[in-house]
């Protein structure tokens, strides 16, 4: 068996709750950089820029650059540069999610008619107007791609609802599913993640606090996983659950002293 040579870590729920580290992290981050492990940091979230998630592990003393950090929407906008150049989207999303993909040659369209794709994220000011518009234009053929599934997002005192309500909403209306993922556990994420990091599945670990993410994306792209209990998974899910992970700690502290490989 290959040696794990890239860790991989979801951050809410994983790293820190909110505004508070998750007891010990900083120190396995800085452990493994000393052994030459290469680390990346995979968020589903689009509300912050990858450069607030920087300054905020920096903020718990955690040496980072903007190229250890992979969010859904870098993997959106390259997938849509290759996959749909040119297409007029509608973005039910906050600001910065807008900005982001503003900054690139897709044109925001002004009417159901003319949309080709409607983008589903994160969306704490989502309204009825949203999902009026995302229904006119998936009843009139426009593809729907969400930034992520997950339900909730994990806060200090527990969690709150996340881009999952967003999609329940259209696709009740619509009678239809989205049509393509790009966060965890999709695919396109875990591509994306290697080839940042340049290594093959086996000499990867995931590491995250939820199972039918986190943990079902790296069983499926081949790689170790590590299941942590700081965050949305509780101790009593894991027996039960498809996706079973390869460990299961307390929190990211173990790997202090649990070698994977």
């Amino acid at each position: 068996m290959k040696e794990i040579r890239g860790y991989i870590f979801d951050l809410d729920g994983t790293i820190y709750l909110g505004n508070q580290l998750v007891k010990e992290a900083d120190n396995v981050i800085k452990n493994l950089q000393k052994e030459g492990k290469q680390i990346l940091f995979l968020t589903n979230k689009t509300i912050e820029t990858r450069q607030k998630y920087v300054e905020k592990l920096q903020g718990f003393h955690i040496k980072v650059t903007i190229d250890n950090i992979l969010n859904p929407t870098v993997t959106l906008i390259n997938y849509l540069k290759e996959n749909h150049p040119g297409a007029k989207l509608y973005i039910i999303g906050e600001q910065i999610i807008k900005d982001e993909i503003g900054r690139e040659p897709f044109p925001l369209a002004a009417t159901p008619e003319e949309t080709d794709i409607v983008i589903i994220s994160w969306d704490r000011n989502f309204h009825y107007d949203h999902l009026n518009f995302a229904y006119q234009a998936i009843k009139k053929g426009a593809l729907t791609i969400a930034t992520n599934p997950d339900r909730t997002c994990p806060i200090e005192n527990g969690e709150v609802p996340d881009c999952a309500g967003m999609i329940g909403a259209i696709e009740s209306v619509t009678g239809k599913k989205v049509d393509i993922h790009i966060g965890k556990p999709s695919t396109l994420t875990i591509k994306a993640a290697l080839n940042i990091l340049n290594l093959e599945p086996d000499e990867c670990i995931m590491i995250g606090d939820r199972l039918e993410t986190d943990i079902r994306m790296g069983i499926e792209a081949g790689m170790k996983t590590a299941l942590v209990l700081t965050g949305v998974t509780q101790a009593n899910e894991v027996p039960s659950s498809e996706w079973q992970p390869d460990y299961v700690f307390s929190s990211v502290k173990s790997l202090l002293y649990n070698k994977v490989l």
